[in-house]
């Protein structure tokens, strides 16, 4: 397909002046295209789409989703068989990771957000492939959820911000209103708060709720990075020794604008005509809308800007050498700011792109007096480019100031595509992105059985997928909501569609990307340019291609569960041609492998399902006494910033009330037990530092703790502390405090498993469900632990306490552990559970109790035949009004769906 492609490619050529050449090309235009297709082909372009059946959740909720898993033209891919999906809280840690086989480009799962291990606030779901992992972590699939607590939120919250700036400091004044899961507001309650940062409080006050359930939170002055950084939080006195805890970031409390200016190709030059896009946000990262003036330094105003949507907009600019513009900008709330525009460059060469019509792109290459008379009947290269694969090029001498030519669009595949002009050396002169739409989405349609229907009646949708007017066969997810508990702004879905060819493409942060493809029209065209003048796409480096500087690869595509290692002697030599045996007791599985020359061995496709314990065994060779198994671990993938932080909710009560309060009506309604009397208690006492003498000198409470519970699922201890240990930064095997590293003392903390000291590395020897808690001190007290061990700060883990009894001798001979024979922990695939959809006969008395379900229906595997139909079928709930069945899908081409339909139920 590359080979069909390049002589395609090669082919086109634009309708420029061409000369004869005055020298000899240093790189010819074949050689890039080649280089280019190579690179293509080596390392193709792997995406994970997750579709999932709802746009926010509520404690007690399932998330269901279907993992799209993608190659190059956005068809299934079956480079990848296994694909990873991460839970990361706010506090970047992993609360939940997945690891789901892949079939055929496909796999679908579900995450329980379960009440003891979940709390109300903003969530990352994260989701790539091994094969992903070899490159930027930015193009992963990465979603922020949020997530609400309608089961025993007794304390409803709204927070607004009032900032001002005093000598170099920041003064916030937060005003939070307080209110019951009624709408009644809590009146002269008591209420205490702390801002924190990295774990410390930084200072703290009180006060009491007014008539009206507000209360004034006075921030003392600090200044602006570390307010930003931290987060408030707040006790609300409930009376009887109850008090309800709240925490509030404060990424958003000060009040600040920024606005950037982007020239169309990268810079601005002397005497050229161009276009410069801007884009202007609040300190949320969201856009708002801004208007002002483009002045030199006369003051002469040289230009208007007002925003087009979003907080971007764009206006044109002829630049000259020697003057420099400055842009005056009125913000929303009436403050102005002035900005200095990039320098004018004396020499230079700019690409422009327009979009006459629909049928054609007119590209227009201008250059300066200067540069003309130095680069004259020189030769120049255009490369046009989408997901790596060449798909147009060009070749031309320089003679003119000027050059257009029209491309039509139909050489180009609906997404992103880069254009880059080139010198002949092979240098990129100047780049510019566009987004090509074909409106060549697959056709879905939905179509039920009836006009309208009842409560708990059935319904019956049939599907049709076509490709224009031929039928396809294709595989889709379809999930069916309450418009009512559920309402959504749609511009601001993540969708099949806004994912696969705009935001898995792009760094940074997207606002409201489905926008675009909502009902697409000429404004939301000129927008999308827009967005592509102020969005970076770097994919890959041009540079590094032609100098055949490839990225590293560390980890090979994963087709399923492998597990390796080495066999050595006991004095360190490598055992070639040896037995090795792998066992799973509780699926009564068994393999064998015979290591190579050099000791390794391998095992694919091992079916492990959760959490296991596999066993290697090499007992069955010569001299396996002297023999010992060293197992390869596996990679953990590290957390990287949030990029959409601007989707986190801080209002999540208010924000999302509709769905809460159903949420809250379906939970009463299920319960059973209204009242627990406890007529006993028996106190365990749970093993802590106090339990031994060499921490006497510690704080008596540590500053942070983990609790077994959190850790019972942990396949590795070293794993999860890495991300879960509050306060604490891991880098290079080591533990640091976070606020220390980050101001530059890197001095280690002191890790203790009981009272034994141990390395680091110890660690990946334990598993979470052996662990009672892991304490964390930031101080290590008058204990002198820190200055006898020269580090910063102790971690203990405590294990759990083992009920002693008497063994005998053979079984203290099992305990000790044999080298030949290792067993240890495996993360293994995770099962998914089927949606529950309940059946009711409308002729008889149906189930007590009312039907509140938010997802009506959700399907996974909607499977179209070779005429393009299937069907599925489902039972409404007691919720009346209108209904919104989404279905999204592919078929084996790279061909994307999405459609929307609604029906009412009366």
């Amino acid at each position: 397909m590359i080979s069909r492609k390049l002589l395609l490619v090669i082919s086109l050529l634009l309708s420029f002046s061409f000369a004869a050449l005055a020298q000899q090309d240093s790189i010819p235009l074949n050689t890039l295209i080649q280089k280019t297709a190579k690179f293509q082909s080596s390392y193709p372009i792997e995406k994970v789409y997750l579709h999932l059946d709802k746009p926010y959740y509520a404690l007690g909720d399932t998330i269901w989703f279907k993992a799209y898993v993608t190659v190059e033209k956005h068809q299934p891919s079956g480079l990848s068989g296994v694909v990873y999906v991460d839970v990361i809280n706010n506090q970047d840690s992993i609360m939940e990771s997945l690891r789901l086989p892949v079939k055929n480009g496909f796999s679908n799962g579900n995450i329980i957000l379960a009440g003891d291990t979940y709390k109300q606030g903003s969530y990352r779901i994260r989701a790539y492939t091994n094969w992903m992992r070899n490159f930027d972590s930015d193009y992963f699939y990465d979603r922020t959820i949020n997530v609400g607590n309608a089961i025993d939120n007794q304390v409803n919250t709204f927070i607004t911000y009032k900032s001002s700036n005093k000598k170099g400091t920041v003064k916030v004044d937060a005003d939070i209103l307080y209110k019951d899961p009624a709408n009644n507001p809590y009146a002269n309650k008591r209420v205490s708060w702390q801002l924190m940062r990295n774990g410390d409080a930084l200072s703290k006050g009180s006060g009491r709720t007014d008539d009206k359930g507000h209360v004034i939170v006075d921030i003392p002055e600090n200044d602006a990075a570390t307010i930003t950084s931290g987060s408030l939080v707040t006790g609300l006195d409930m009376g009887e020794r109850k008090t309800v805890t709240n925490s509030f970031s404060l990424r958003a409390a000060i009040t600040a604008y920024d606005v950037q200016f982007f020239p169309e190709s990268g810079q601005l030059t002397n005497g050229i005509r161009s276009k410069i896009a801007f884009k202007a946000i609040d300190s949320k990262g969201l856009g708002v809308d801004v208007k002002g003036s483009i002045v030199d330094d006369q003051g002469t105003v040289m230009a208007s800007l007002t925003t087009s949507h979003l907080g971007m907009g764009v206006f044109a600019l002829t630049p000259e050498t020697g003057k420099a513009y400055t842009a005056n900008v009125t913000f929303p709330n009436g403050s102005q700011a002035t900005y200095k525009l990039p320098r004018v460059q004396a020499m230079g060469i700019n690409l422009a792109v327009f979009s006459p019509d629909t049928a054609n792109l007119t590209v227009k290459i201008s250059a300066n007096e200067l540069f003309l008379q130095r680069k004259q009947n020189k030769s120049f290269y255009l490369v046009a480019q989408s997901g790596g694969v060449v798909y147009y090029a060009a070749q031309t001498v320089l003679q003119n100031l000027v050059y257009t030519a029209n491309i039509p669009k139909n050489k180009f595949p609906t997404g992103i595509v880069q254009l880059t002009l080139f010198s002949s050396g092979g240098y990129a002169l100047c780049e510019r992105v566009i987004f090509v739409q074909h409106n060549d989405a697959l056709n879905l349609t939905l179509k039920t059985d009836k006009p309208s229907y009842t409560t708990r009646q059935g319904v019956k949708i049939s599907v049709s997928a076509k490709n224009n007017t031929a039928p396809v066969v294709g595989s889709f997810s379809v999930a069916v909501l309450d418009d009512t508990s559920v309402p959504i702004d749609e511009n601001a879905e993540s969708t099949i569609l806004s994912n696969l060819l705009l935001t898995s493409d792009l760094k940074g942060y997207i606002e409201k990307p489905n926008y675009y493809f909502n009902k697409p029209d000429q404004e939301k065209l000129d927008n999308l340019d827009i967005l592509m003048l102020t969005q970076g796409y770097r994919r890959f480096s041009y540079e590094d291609i032609l100098a055949d500087k490839n990225p590293p690869i560390y980890i090979a595509p994963e087709q399923g569960i492998e597990v390796s290692g080495i066999l050595r002697t006991n004095t360190g030599l490598p055992v070639g041609k040896a037995s090795i045996r792998l066992l799973i007791p509780d699926r009564n599985y068994s393999a064998e492998a015979i290591t190579d020359l050099s000791g390794n061995f391998k095992f694919s496709n091992v079916v492990v399902m959760d959490t296991s314990k596999i066993t290697l065994s090499a007992r069955n060779n010569v001299n396996s006494k002297n023999l010992v198994i060293n197992v390869n671990g596996e990679l953990y993938q590290k957390i990287t910033k949030n990029p959409n932080q601007p989707d986190e909710i801080v209002n999540i009560d208010s924000a999302m009330r509709p769905y809460l309060d159903n949420s809250r009506k379906q939970y009463q309604n299920s319960r059973v037990l209204k009242e627990v009397v406890i007529k006993s208690t028996k106190f365990e006492k749970k093993p802590s530092h106090n339990d031994f003498g060499t921490f006497a000198g510690l704080p008596g409470q540590a500053d942070h703790e983990i609790s077994g519970d959190q850790l019972k699922d942990c396949p590795l201890l070293i794993n999860c502390l890495s991300t879960m240990a509050f306060g604490l930064t891991y880098v290079d095997n080591n533990f640091y405090i976070t606020r220390d590293y980050n101001a530059g003392k890197k001095i280690p903390v002191q890790v203790y498993v009981g009272s034994m000291p141990v390395d680091v590395n110890f660690l990946s020897t334990i598993t979470g469900p052996e662990v009672a808690s892991v304490e964390i001190f930031l101080k290590d007290g008058v204990s002198g632990i820190n200055r006898m061990n020269q580090t910063n700060g102790v971690l203990i883990i405590n294990k759990k306490v083992i009920k002693k009894e008497r063994i005998t001798r053979a079984q203290l001979e099992a305990l000790i552990p044999k080298q030949n024979v290792v067993t240890f922990p495996i993360q293994g695939y995770n099962k998914a559970k089927e949606f529950y959809s309940p059946k009711y006969d409308i002729n008889k008395n149906s189930a007590i109790g009312a039907d509140l379900r938010n997802t009506i229906y959700w399907n996974p595997k909607i499977i179209t035949d070779k005429n393009g139909v299937a069907s599925f079928s489902f039972f409404n709930s007691d919720a009346r009004g209108s209904y919104r069945a989404i279905i999204e899908g592919l078929d084996a081409e790279g061909n994307l769906g999405r459609q929307v339909m609604h029906f009412v139920v009366k």
